[in-house]
């Protein structure tokens, strides 16, 4: 634990830990912070609860940044707003255009940017007023450029406000009020973040009872803190936590957290000078171990707020030197003081009816009590911390004044061990999460599965085994992370699988079929009708004197060749290589077609079913009927049978691939005992 004297220096007590300050800032922004901490002699934990991420589409906010010349003004909501904006557009900021910031670190990140006054026109809070009294908010802006431009002036103007998306509307409100015309624009997006597994480990260290306090720097980090804890920690930690220190530069961000549960807050002013003296002040007394015995007296309550009043006070008498700071006062210590007198009258009543009603009566409040106390602890919101203070009152008085105090403290020590079994029923519920999770990806992928054999949909498998890893992605065990591996592997396969075209290859067994029936038999080939063609003679003693040949033999060369058109004209000859094709009738040819229909329809089935060896031996017995009976010369013939090999061809990828690698590796985890 840490400790702060008088002359600013920090020391470490010897067996105690550290006092650790989590800084939920959104990363690489919290550099001046942590030396600040650094030289202090505090350790910080860097646990970002906001990612800062580019717009999704830029378009619009370079359109606005390249038309500056339209606007009168122009507002910046937050040092991010600036670094986004200017990331975005490499032109000089014009001279004569004022620029509105809600605070110094956008005033800083202006400047790094070359806008700084006096040669630009900066408007921010702490421009116009004191700048530890100044107001860092929409509000402190607006009366800021109301006193340096005024307000009504900006009538008829058009006025640009750079922010995230989303956000207040309170000064854009304001300023239509006023007769502005205001376009707003966003420049980056808020996300939430998933902090890293060695983050958790050290936030659950400090939830177990080591020192610490949490900076919260706006109202969404908190959400999202309360979000994240919902689902990263335990029961008793999230109580922990809501017990937790925190400290908030502005009072909005603390009536967030209060609203949530959290009851120890204190509001140190803006800027990381005050947040660091802040927090280094109220080392002491953050640090203190928050007694976990509701009995607690008020007296050492009294003792230790005055010591840790005593030891803020010799700490800010040692930094001196540094700006005042804003007297915020910590939300639990004015409810103390404003509940505490009220609150002793009600105790003064109880015990006189106690008193007057007897033994009977003050069981009964005994009973109420505890039942009020169990609601309490469950609820874990702001009636609780109220109802829980009362309480403790109530039951300090009853141990000065009754006999049946040890009564009541033997029922309170009950409730206390009923809560710690219940955190262990927590405990053992978040151990058995894996296997929750195991057992949903098995189901996923056995559903996955059975798709894939069934519709050869390798694209809902790849989309179910994509699902499953991301949902293993959340677990860190080294069953979950087997488990991956495995499906890593079937995500491989199931990428490099062939593609296959049942769909097409099924439209041309269609049509192989459609046309079996036009197809002509061996034996029923059509004959070309003979056509006796005339021979044509030519002039004898023309070719005889071209030729040098007697005329008698031109005269003969040319009978011949005549008389043998005349034959082979009449006479075709033609080879069948199955002689028992020429057998076939013509009612048997009927029942020749209807089997090559039958196989190539058993192939089709075959094919839609993934039955490669069945399709495979029906293809092959249809295309060697179509060779052996029909006739191989038509082109019908040669279509189907082209037809045929296609679908051969194509069909060779139609076997899948399967699951079986992830399969066996959730079994194996199933198995494992």
């Amino acid at each position: 634990m840490i400790a702060a004297d008088t002359s600013g220096n920090t020391s470490s007590i010897a067996g105690q830990p550290v006092f650790t300050v989590v800084i939920t800032r959104p990363a690489d922004q919290s550099s001046d912070l942590i030396a600040r901490f650094t030289a202090a002699g505090i350790a910080t934990l860097d646990f970002p609860l906001i990612d800062i991420a580019p717009v999704t589409d830029a378009a619009p906010l370079r359109e606005a940044l390249a038309s500056l010349e339209r606007y009168a003004l122009v507002v910046f909501v937050s040092p991010n707003a600036v670094d986004q904006a200017f990331s975005h557009s490499d032109a000089i900021w014009p001279h004569a255009l004022p620029v509105g910031v809600v605070g110094p670190g956008s005033v800083q990140a202006l400047a790094r940017h070359g806008v700084a006054a006096p040669t630009y026109k900066v408007i921010s809070p702490s421009s116009g007023t004191d700048e530890d009294t100044g107001r860092f908010d929409s509000e402190g802006l607006f009366a800021a450029i109301d006193g340096a431009l005024g307000a009504t002036n900006l009538e008829g103007k058009r006025v640009l406000i750079v922010r995230g998306d989303g956000g207040r509307e309170w000064l854009a409100e304001r300023l239509r009020e006023a007769g502005a015309e205001v376009d707003t624009v966003a420049a980056y997006r808020r996300l939430v973040p998933e902090p890293s597994i060695a983050g958790w480990a050290r936030v659950h260290e400090l939830l177990a009872g080591e020192p610490h306090a949490w900076l919260l720097t706006s109202s969404e980090g908190v959400r999202n803190l309360h979000e994240l804890a919902q689902d990263h920690l335990t029961a008793g930690e999230i109580v922990a936590l809501k017990h937790a220190a925190l400290v908030t530069p502005h009072p909005r961000i603390a009536q967030t957290a209060r609203a949530l549960g959290f009851d120890s807050i204190t509001v140190s002013g803006v800027g990381d000078e005050r947040i660091a003296r802040t927090l280094i002040a109220a080392v002491p007394t953050v640090a203190q171990p928050v007694s976990s015995n509701p009995a607690h007296s008020p007296a050492k309550s009294r003792m230790t707020e005055t010591n840790a009043s005593t030891n803020a006070s010799s700490q800010q008498a040692a930094t001196s030197a540094l700006p005042p700071n804003q007297p915020f006062t910590p939300y639990e210590a004015q409810k103390r003081r404003s509940a505490s007198g009220p609150l002793l009258w009600f105790v003064v009543v109880i015990i006189a009816c106690a008193a007057s009603v007897g033994g009977y009566a003050l069981n009964r409040k005994v009973e109420r009590t505890e039942q009020q106390l169990v609601q309490r602890q469950q609820a874990n919101d702001t009636q609780t911390n109220e109802l829980r203070i009362k309480t403790d009152q109530a039951l300090a008085t009853v141990h000065q004044s009754d006999s049946q105090v040890a009564q009541l403290e033997g029922k309170l020590v009950d409730a206390q061990n009923a809560q710690q079994a219940l955190q262990q029923q927590y405990a053992d519920l978040a151990r058995n999460r894996d296997d929750w999770t195991l057992a949903e990806v098995g189901q996923m992928l056995s559903a996955a599965s059975q798709q894939l054999q069934l519709t050869g949909n390798t694209q809902l498998a790849l989309f179910a085994l994509q699902s499953a890893d991301t949902r293993l992605a959340a677990s860190d065990s080294p069953q979950a992370v087997a488990v991956r591996k495995a499906i890593a592997q079937d995500i491989d396969k199931l990428k490099v699988a062939p593609s296959t075209d049942l769909t097409g290859l099924a439209i041309k067994l269609d049509n192989a079929i459609e046309q079996v029936d036009a197809l002509p038999l061996s034996g029923e080939a059509p004959i070309a009708h003979a056509t006796p063609k005339a021979a044509t003679w030519s002039d004898t003693a023309e070719v005889a004197a071209k030729t040098g040949e007697p005329r008698w033999k031109v005269w003969w060369c040319e009978v011949t060749n005549g008389i043998g058109q005349q034959l082979t004209s009449l006479v075709q000859v033609r080879r069948i290589d199955h002689t028992d094709a020429m057998l076939v009738s013509p009612d048997q040819g009927y029942f020749l077609r209807e089997n090559v229909k039958l196989r190539l329809l058993s192939a089709r089935l075959a094919l839609l079913s993934r039955n490669q060896t069945t399709l495979t031996s029906d293809l092959q017995a249809a295309q060697t009927a179509l060779d052996h009976y029909f006739d191989n010369l038509s082109k019908k013939t040669q279509t189907v049978i082209d037809l045929v090999k296609q679908i051969e061809a194509g069909s060779a990828a139609v076997e899948l691939p399967n699951l079986n690698t992830s399969l066996q590796a959730v079994n194996q985890y199933r198995n494992r005992g």
